[in-house]
């Protein structure tokens, strides 16, 4: 069964750091093959793109209002991918989806996970 697990959502006062990771499972294809995502939604907002890391390169990509305070990176040893967060703000509250997308063979595969919440008070 493929998984997408996130963790490390919560509750941080303005101003403070959290660390976001996906672990991957199940997937048929090597992890390593696949673009990595995190994505965002906050109450009544659309799902934004937040962060993109490649399969292959260090291409990332970020959203404009998070870039220089967000980084992604990605183990692909362990399987998981990281979204570090520092510096946040009460309009980065939103639930944090991770997101997979590639495969091999001729085959593309997009996997979602459920997502975790951050909450930044105002």
């Amino acid at each position: 069964e493929v998984q997408l697990v996130e963790s490390g959502g919560g509750l941080v006062q303005p101003g403070g750091s959290l660390r976001l990771s996906c672990a991957a499972s199940g997937f048929p294809f090597s992890f390593s093959r696949f673009d990595m995502m995190w994505h965002r939604q906050a109450p009544g907002k659309e799902r934004e793109l937040v962060a993109r890391i490649p399969s292959v390169s260090n291409m990332t990509y970020y959203h404009y209002s998070v870039k220089g305070r967000f980084t992604i990176s990605r183990d692909n040893n362990k399987q998981v991918v990281y979204l570090q967060m520092n510096d946040l703000k009460p309009e980065d509250t939103a639930v944090y989806f991770c997101e997979a997308f590639g495969g091999g063979l001729g085959t593309m595969l997009n996997y979602w996970g459920q997502g975790t919440q951050v909450t930044v008070p105002s």
